[in-house]
């Protein structure tokens, strides 16, 4: 019998065949615990008090919904969300915004926009939501992976060159938990071969690069207004871009084909009904009155909590580019090196820390988006889609070994919160025997 390195049986009185036997080991696991200091042991955690629940609402939301019931147009006919869609294209320099049901779908209809297609090449993450190669595929372009940059997670600009061939039509860079992607290498690669970028902004609310507003730096940009983003109406999205005629394609694809000039029932283009209710409309004119407010408050937690640990040995907090203004701050990313924990692997370490009361999460720790069976055996009649042999190994030790990130709702917490989470990380580091 064995249990956290004690071997129980040799001990007096145990394995002897002593009715007591049982007693005696409650007595001694008890024992052990009262000793430990790991919650995950039995110890007490640094913190039972819950972080910020979300989403946060108050009487806005109430009557923004209240408002758009009592109107009587749910859907088609009501103004809420051309009155979200301006504002929001407004509060990220862009001229034009086109509302539809997700993140996701948004980046489909970017796509289509652009007319890629069959057998075309789009250049993705493969540290991201599944969303962003997806998207492709349902368009019947092939995904083509370039790995992480090591220092931000975000795609790794200088390695686009080597990825670029013939059938190359666009790129989808994708501001990762909210920090933007290196946009100059971007452009200036997409300029010189001709190619459209498509921002994955679904993240990134309100960040900056060298300070302009993210969304609307590329041809085209997308936001999710899911449930856990920064802003939300439980489902939702958005296309930005400065070009008119794109964002009249968005709007096209997005409306079962119409045109905005044309009868209600004449059709185009082969387009879906990808429109979004007035309800969530009202909802996200409302959230959008304390994006700002909000999104200080976390680049204030966010940069006290990188200091804290920034004294950690075998934390670390992944940054952003001396280019970026501002951080959206989704998702507070770390590094995590086991070396500094005695070799304990990430996932116990992690375990330990939610067992503190700290929610770390290993992120996509499912593994690169090329090794997802959605992906890897997809097959589109006609073309070669092969990534048995893809390797990228920035990105599989973020996936495996590496990368842990807090939600956005962490950072709305109190400076105390913050220390929590340092503490916690103390407390583990300091403790790792007990795990080991």
């Amino acid at each position: 019998m064995e249990r956290s390195g004690y071997y129980l049986a040799p001990l007096q009185g145990i394995g002897s065949g002593d009715a007591s036997d049982e007693l005696k080991y409650k007595s001694l696991l008890a024992c052990e615990s009262s000793m430990a200091k790991l919650a995950v042991k039995g110890g007490k955690p640094v913190r039972k008090k819950a972080f910020p629940s979300w989403p946060i609402f108050d009487g806005r939301e109430k009557k923004a919904l209240l408002d758009v019931l009592n109107s009587g147009k749910w859907g088609i006919g009501g103004k809420r969300n051309e009155e979200f869609a301006a504002k929001f294209a407004a509060s990220h320099q862009a001229k034009f915004g086109v509302t539809c049901t997700s993140g996701t779908t948004g980046l489909i209809l970017a796509l289509k926009a652009a007319g890629i297609g069959y057998g075309d090449e789009v250049i993705v993450p493969p540290y991201t939501f599944i969303a962003t190669a997806t998207a492709a595929l349902s368009v019947d372009a092939i995904p083509v992976f370039v790995d992480i940059d090591a220092r931000t997670y975000n795609l790794d600009a200088d390695l686009l060159e080597q990825a670029i061939t013939p059938k190359t039509k666009a790129i989808i860079p994708v501001h990762i938990g909210g920090g933007p992607a290196h946009m100059d290498k971007i452009m200036n690669v997409a300029t010189n071969h001709n190619l459209f970028v498509i921002e994955d902004a679904c993240q990134a609310h309100g960040a900056e690069w060298k300070g302009r507003k993210v969304g609307a730096i590329g041809h085209m940009g997308v936001f999710s207004f899911q449930s856990s983003k920064n802003i939300n109406a439980g489902e939702g999205g958005i296309v930005l871009s400065n070009d008119e005629d794109l964002a009249e394609k968005v709007w096209s694809y997005m409306n079962v084909g119409r045109s905005r000039k044309g009868e209600w029932y004449e059709h185009a283009v082969l387009g879906w009904n990808y429109r979004m209710s007035e309800f969530q409309g009202g909802l996200l004119i409302a959230q959008l009155t304390r994006m700002e407010r909000f999104m200080r408050i976390r680049e204030r937690n966010a940069e006290y909590l990188a200091k804290r640990i920034g004294q950690i040995q075998g934390i670390e907090h992944v940054g952003s580019y001396p280019e970026t203004t501002r951080h959206a701050y989704h998702l507070f990313l770390m590094r995590y090196d086991s070396a500094q924990f005695g070799g304990l692997p990430r996932q116990k370490f992690i375990a330990a820390l939610n067992a503190e009361g700290i929610p770390v999460s290993p992120g996509y720790a499912t593994g690169p988006l090329y090794r997802m069976r959605a992906i890897a055996e997809y097959r589109i009649p006609g073309l070669v889609l092969d990534y048995s042999r893809t390797f990228q190994p920035v990105c599989e030790r973020a996936c495996n070994e590496e990368g842990m990130w807090l939600g956005q709702t962490v950072l709305l917490g109190s400076k105390k919160d913050m220390d929590d989470i340092a503490d916690a990380i103390l407390k583990v580091k300091d403790n790792v025997s007990e795990l080991l």
